[in-house]
């Protein structure tokens, strides 16, 4: 475990660097635009590049080294921020430039969470793997919870160029601790050996060996639809909170999310996690639900406050409890290209929510809401009317959507019972 503990210190190091830029260009972004659906496309170019690449990269990373992996994921990001720190230096940063970058990031980026799990499986007794989960939430959480109020700061003392340096400075620091540590190789079999020669079955592999078990299936087409639903609602909490509050208000709502994630995370660590982690999937996921139509329902300071936390510390027990399934059930010699699969599927909606969030905010819910809007005279008198109820009213929507989607995934009876029937591909005993 102390390999592990290493390179996890080395990673939240550079996700509370990676928080502060985060921050400081998507408020940045909001406040020189105006425009949700510009805002958006950050998260779009982010995020799609790693979608694109992750049937390559996942072949690699069974292939490569792992620790590679990481380190070239870490140096690429690392780079690309700085150059965004020396755009601002020159007075010649535009949103265009943001989106660029991000892109680059992202692309590098992709190696790097297949590469991290797949490498946990073999540092981590099978038995202590949900803990381990919960100690990469609590990593996660760390940063949400302290970047936001870090960058409240520093954006007034050292301006965004300082932020983006510290956030460089934090990926060296990432790259130190797995420079000075080794990953264990895992043992290939006949079946899952890869093979030297680029054939289009690696590639389809991850797929081939997820098609084959539809309890897996079923989680990923869940996961899936979960992550279009959350993809909206990501996008459009900084236009919602700041329809009814000002920026520092929402670092603050954000700092109680990453406080909410980081309990989460510590209770996962702790605890591990329930013995039937599906049902932990859906009952957490349901109390995220409730909490994003709990928000839209009655927007204010103080229940975006109650709502953040509950949402977030729901979030670090479902993705312990999903990180713990998909460790335990997958054989660790594969693991890259079956993440690199089960990443790919499961965000693939992710861009389509980011794309349509704006439009639907700005084109369709908002002026539904507006003082003379077509709903101004009956769900307008529940929620409100006038600036930001429209994307109240679309948190409603996606509330409801949200335990929709829980509905069919316990009807699904393969899912349902996952952890009874699909059987473990790992032993129970430490690796060496």
């Amino acid at each position: 475990m102390r390999i592990f503990i290493l390179i996890w210190f080395g990673q939240l190091i550079s996700l509370i660097g990676s928080g502060l830029t985060r921050f400081a260009l998507g408020v940045w972004v909001y406040r020189n635009t105006g425009s949700v659906t510009q805002y958006a496309l950050i998260s779009l170019f982010a995020i799609l590049p790693s979608i694109l690449l992750s049937p390559l990269v996942g072949v690699l990373v069974d292939r490569w080294n792992r620790r590679s992996c990481m380190i070239l994921s870490d140096a690429g990001a690392g780079l690309s921020t700085l150059a965004i720190a020396l755009l601002l230096f020159v007075g010649r940063l535009e949103v265009w430039h943001i989106y660029l970058v991000v892109g680059v990031s992202s692309t590098f980026s992709a190696f790097q969470w297949p590469a991290y799990t797949a490498a946990t499986t073999m540092l981590v007794p099978k038995q202590h793997l949900g803990r381990a989960s919960g100690m990469v939430q609590f990593a996660e959480a760390t940063s949400r919870l302290l970047a936001p109020m870090l960058a409240g700061v520093l954006v007034v003392t050292i301006q965004i160029q300082g932020i983006i340096l510290i956030d460089c400075v934090t990926f060296l620091f990432s790259l130190v601790t797995l420079l000075l540590v080794r990953f264990p190789q895992p043992k290939t079999t006949a079946e899952n050996e890869v093979k030297k020669s680029w054939q289009l079955r690696e590639f389809t592999y991850g797929w081939t060996y997820i098609t084959a078990r539809p309890a897996l299936l079923g989680l990923l087409i869940f996961f899936a639809a979960i992550n279009f639903l959350i993809g909206v609602v990501s996008v459009l909490v900084t236009p919602l909170v700041l329809a009814f509050a000002a920026a520092n208000v929402l670092g603050t709502v954000l700092s109680i999310g990453g406080s909410g994630m980081l309990v989460g995370g510590l209770v996962m660590s702790v605890w591990g996690g329930p013995k039937n982690r599906i049902l932990g999937v859906f009952g957490f996921t349901l109390s995220g639900g409730l909490s994003i139509l709990l928000a839209g329902l009655m927007p204010s300071v103080p229940v975006f406050f109650a709502a953040a936390f509950i949402y977030y510390f729901g979030v670090s027990m479902i993705d312990g409890c999903d990180q713990a399934i998909w460790q335990s059930k997958v054989a660790p010699a594969v693991q890259g290209r079956v993440f690199a699969v089960r990443s790919m599927l499961a965000l693939a909606s992710l861009p389509l929510a980011y794309l349509i969030a704006g439009p639907l905010a700005d084109q369709v819910f908002e002026p539904l809401l507006a003082p003379t809007g077509l709903l101004a005279g009956s769900i307008g008198k529940i929620i409100g009317v006038g600036r930001g109820y429209g994307i109240a009213l679309l948190f409603v929507v996606v509330g409801m959507l949200t335990m929709l989607a829980i509905a069919f995934g316990y009807l699904y009876q393969p899912l349902r019972r996952l952890d009874d029937q699909l059987p473990d591909a790992i032993a129970d005993e430490a690796f060496p």
